[in-house]
């Protein structure tokens, strides 16, 4: 190929830009196309088991009967037909999952517990779930993907299918598939693959770290005004998973802020894509003197500026007085007057959390103390130290229904999900 002139080479690549475009609206399309007829197929064959006129024997051979008809479908076999009777039941009308959607579509009357509480055993159920009424093989057609709260229970399922399942891929629905029963979990990771535009890759790393445990923890380990708390929530986890850097078990400060810059785009990954880059030893001038904040970063979603401060050793309660040295310097000399104020999260080798619960008492400005680790941990273990939170917070709970009964049940903010919402909100608002 010859040498292209500036005019050409600019109309060559717009040209190329409406090519890739096109793909991938194709992509989009066919991928939708593909999870409307797994989740139709599945509810086929989920009724048709339910009901007993199918068994074991007659899933094989309808597999069988595909294979001769359509040779190479791979997707059809005796597994990936059960698969699709999975999915179809985790996601059909009358599910956890679409009882759960539906519930956060209208917080008015909204009362899913939240996803670090148990349900109780006489609990209200909101009157929006009551709504859906069960009807057997209703195929599901493509709609808007707009999602909104309609009486019509099969419009709902319809809504839930097109504005959540047709938007990543089936590869990843089976991902999301083989992580925990509970329904939460389960929406945590679909709509955060739609918002953070997760590969099937990615996904699978962010199960195999525990994202979804270690937001939860990292829901409740935040310091921040209680006007805030809303916003914050799903956006900062505890621990973070740095198991991308190559690094001994001994290292410095300057060595893991080295191999998280080198690093960035895994770190970014890691952290969540809001994150917007914007130095490491930030200069911040106060007085005479010249002080250096290790990582600063730009939330575009909070509007704030976000610095990470690392160190390598267990928290000590005087870190926090430097850290809070730092934002107040930001906001005053670096934060613009239409952005709010800025957070700081403390990343420390290890902690013990009630020195944590100790030196966070007083604190006022948005901040979070949390772990580091540069291997994986094992998923067992957070869940324990979730379920060991969800039990402190049930106490709470009870102490304060016991001194304050008539409060609390006039109260329905209590049983809302505040760490699911704010996910989903941010999905509608792109859908729309």
């Amino acid at each position: 190929m010859g040498k292209l002139t500036r005019g050409n080479k600019s109309e060559f690549e717009n040209i190329l830009r409406l090519i890739n475009e096109a793909k991938s609206r194709s992509f989009s399309k066919v991928n939708a196309e593909l999870v409307l007829l797994y989740f139709n197929v599945g509810n086929i064959v989920s009724v048709k088991v339910a009901e007993g006129v199918w068994g074991e024997n007659t899933v094989d051979e309808l597999a069988a009967f595909i294979e001769v008809k359509i040779p190479g479908l791979r997707a059809f076999n005796r597994r990936g037909l059960y698969r699709m009777k999975q999915f179809y039941e985790t996601y059909k009308f009358d599910s956890e999952c679409v009882k759960l959607w539906m519930e956060l579509q209208n917080p008015k009357v909204s009362a899913v517990p939240t996803l670090l509480k148990k349900k109780k055993k006489n609990e209200i159920v909101s009157p929006s779930a009551t709504q859906l009424k069960k009807k057997k093989n209703a195929v599901l057609t493509k709609v808007s993907a707009v999602p909104t709260l309609l009486d019509d229970s099969e419009n709902n399922s319809e809504q839930f299918v097109s504005a959540l399942l047709t938007q990543i891929s089936w590869a990843s629905h089976l991902e999301i598939l083989s992580t925990g029963k509970s329904a939460e979990e389960k929406m945590f990771y679909l709509m955060m693959s739609i918002k953070e535009k997760w590969s099937m890759r990615e996904l699978r790393r962010q199960i195999q770290t525990a994202s979804f445990e270690r937001t939860m923890i990292g829901n409740n380990r935040f310091s921040a005004p209680s006007a805030s708390n809303q916003t914050l929530q799903n956006i900062f986890k505890d621990p973070y998973i740095f198991d991308f850097l190559d690094l001994p078990e001994k290292h410095s400060e300057n060595d893991l802020e080295e191999a998280l810059t080198k690093n960035l785009q895994k770190f970014i990954l890691e952290i969540g894509k809001g994150f917007a880059y914007m130095g490491a030893q930030f200069r911040l001038q106060v007085g005479k003197k010249d002080y250096h904040s290790d990582l600063l970063f730009y939330h575009r979603d909070l509007q704030c500026l976000v610095l990470f401060e690392l160190k390598v050793e267990e928290f000590q309660p005087e870190f926090l007085g430097k850290l809070n040295f730092y934002l107040e310097a930001l906001d005053r000399d670096v934060k613009r007057p239409n952005e709010n104020p800025s957070i700081g999260i403390l990343l420390c080798k290890e902690k013990d959390n009630e020195v944590v619960k100790y030196a966070m008492a007083r604190n006022v400005s948005p901040t979070m103390i949390a772990d580091y680790e540069t291997k994986l941990i094992n998923k067992k273990v957070l869940a324990n130290k979730l379920h060991e939170l969800s039990e402190q917070l049930e106490q709470k709970d009870d102490l304060s229904e016991k001194k304050e009964p008539e409060k609390v049940l006039k109260s329905p903010a209590r049983k809302t999900p505040k760490k699911v919402k704010p996910v989903l909100k941010k999905v509608n608002k792109k859908a729309k």
